[in-house]
């Protein structure tokens, strides 16, 4: 699966997707209902590193891909959305599915 740039976006942004729900649905709640904020700090700085390496496998991917202006800002934008890594990936996942099977040929008959 992180074999291509594809593989490896994919890899990054479940990641950084799943750190951006646990930031937001653990996290967050223990700082100002518990009263740790430290578990912000922590989380926080895991998953401000996940979206560094999120952002460079979208740079590495739009060279790699030739992917249009477009599509670079909307997987940006699927990384700031709860739940957008999720729907990002199916579409990465149909991308990779895509480029990886061979083209069948019909034979002529």
């Amino acid at each position: 699966m992180i074999r291509t740039p594809i593989g490896r976006l994919r890899a990054v942004s479940i990641l950084e997707g799943v750190s951006y729900l646990v930031l937001l649905g653990i996290a967050m709640p223990l700082k100002y209902l518990a009263g740790l904020p430290e578990v912000v700090r922590v989380v926080g700085s895991l998953h401000g590193m996940l979206t560094i390496l999120f952002v460079a496998a979208v740079a590495h991917v739009w060279r790699a891909r030739r992917w249009s202006l477009g599509r670079v800002i909307g997987a940006l934008v699927a990384s700031v959305i709860p739940f957008g890594a999720f729907v990002l990936d199916s579409h990465l996942r149909r991308e990779q599915r895509m480029h990886s099977e061979p083209a069948t040929v019909m034979p002529r008959g």
